[in-house]
């Protein structure tokens, strides 16, 4: 089974805007929807939280904390668009930074489930 990383956005979660939590990454993972290409197992589950600051630094000592390598990182569906949009970064910034300094693969969205 495919181990990943989910990144979702804190304030959709927090606020219930259209998310009311992880459940629907979860669910797209466990069953292979969306942009899961099969069967996943979440490893590590964390949320971006505005302004983003620590999402790179979390991240990273996730990694070192679960000694479970994912073999990708997914940013939630919340997080790839968000409405409205976050103000601090785009999600391909923050992909691109956290590939840079993980050298895993950053997915963007996880599931179509409205």
């Amino acid at each position: 089974m495919k181990k990943v990383a989910v990144i979702g956005c804190g304030a959709y979660m927090d606020t219930g805007y259209g998310c009311p939590g992880e459940w629907r990454c979860l669910k797209a993972a466990a069953l292979g929807d969306g942009k899961f290409d099969k069967e996943s197992q979440v490893v590590i589950f964390l949320k971006c939280q505005c302004p983003g600051r620590n999402t790179i630094s979390n991240t990273g000592m996730a990694l070192k904390l679960s000694e479970i390598q994912p073999e990708a990182i997914y940013l939630s569906s919340c997080l790839v668009n968000p409405k409205p949009g976050c103000p601090y970064i785009t999600p391909e910034e923050l992909a691109s930074m956290l590939e840079d300094k993980t050298g895993i693969k950053v997915v963007l969205g996880t599931h179509d489930y409205h």
